[in-house]
């Protein structure tokens, strides 16, 4: 099993520390976890940051040779702030290296051997990196689009763009709410704003998150619920990563929908527990939490 990532490698900036993220490499990290082959496609500055970043990629065991190294441009950070129920909100730097990821040759015969291809609307902000996403979806065999909705940078012309050329669309209640209000649908049900989006797009899969209440799925015209785990929240920094990595990883294997949803969501349930986007999540927490839970 193979999965490519493509988007921002950052620093997250909270108050007292600050912790390497960007949720394409939040979602490599979490499937690197389950030990899935899997590359990110980035740039990062040639600074103390970007030092630092690559350094981690590598004690991570992660493969660093997509990783491009910017002359001209930081390493990207995002400022981080929480709120008391430790949602978290986000002032991100412009520009920085991750906008002016190149394309090349080596990348797509990457993306071209992959399973899977991972990425977001975020990268898509400066036209450097939006052209490469561009030119490697058409050779990517099943192309995971996670919707990371961060004003002021994305139009709905551009999502809507990018959810035909997806396979499946991650994204959370919120993000779906805005995107079919804004096409024109105004109905409040999650379930009818799902397969309103499903056939403006074609597309046949859609996972919707909804924070503590769990997550829905709609594959081929079924859909699958799971009601959420209940925890302590620390913060919800890359929770939802870790939820689509842990989506992606069951998904691939091809095991049964249902439990693909539940595992991905007792994971994700488990990152917004601790701290930061990347905390270490044991086999035996994900078991134990699903056990007293289900």
């Amino acid at each position: 099993m193979k999965v490519t990532c493509f988007g921002e490698i950052l620093w997250d900036v909270f108050p007292t520390e600050k912790k390497i993220g960007g949720a394409p490499l939040n979602v490599a990290l979490r499937l690197h976890s389950f030990g899935v082959t899997t590359n990110v496609v980035s740039s990062i500055g040639d600074d103390d940051d970007g030092k630092t970043a690559l350094e981690y990629l590598r004690e991570s065991q992660l493969d660093t040779s997509h990783v491009q190294i910017n002359q001209s441009h930081k390493t990207g950070c995002v400022a981080v702030t929480l709120n008391n129920q430790g949602s978290a909100s986000y002032e991100i730097e412009k520009p920085a290296a991750w906008d002016f990821i190149e394309l090349t040759e080596n990348t797509v015969e990457t993306v071209k051997v992959s399973d899977a291809f991972v990425f977001g609307s975020l990268a898509c902000r400066n036209k450097t990196s939006k052209n490469t996403l561009f030119k490697l979806l058409e050779h990517a065999k099943l192309s995971i689009f996670d919707v990371n909705l961060r004003p002021p940078f994305y139009s709905m012309d551009l999502l809507v763009e990018l959810m035909r050329k997806s396979d499946v669309i991650k994204c959370n209640d919120d993000e779906i709410k805005e995107i079919t209000k804004s096409l024109g649908f105004n109905n409040e049900s999650l379930e009818d704003q799902v397969r309103f989006l499903a056939s403006e797009t074609t597309t046949k899969t859609i996972c919707v998150t909804k924070g503590g209440e769990g997550a829905l799925l709609y594959i081929d015209n079924e859909f699958f619920n799971n009601k959420g785990y209940r925890i302590e929240v620390a913060d919800t920094v890359g929770a939802g990563d870790s939820f689509l990595a842990s989506f992606v990883f069951k998904f691939l294997l091809k095991e049964n929908i249902q439990e693909s949803l539940d595992f991905a969501s007792a994971v994700g349930s488990l990152v917004a527990s601790k701290n930061g986007a990347n905390p270490s999540i044991l086999s035996s927490d994900i078991s134990q939490l699903r056990e007293n839970q289900g």
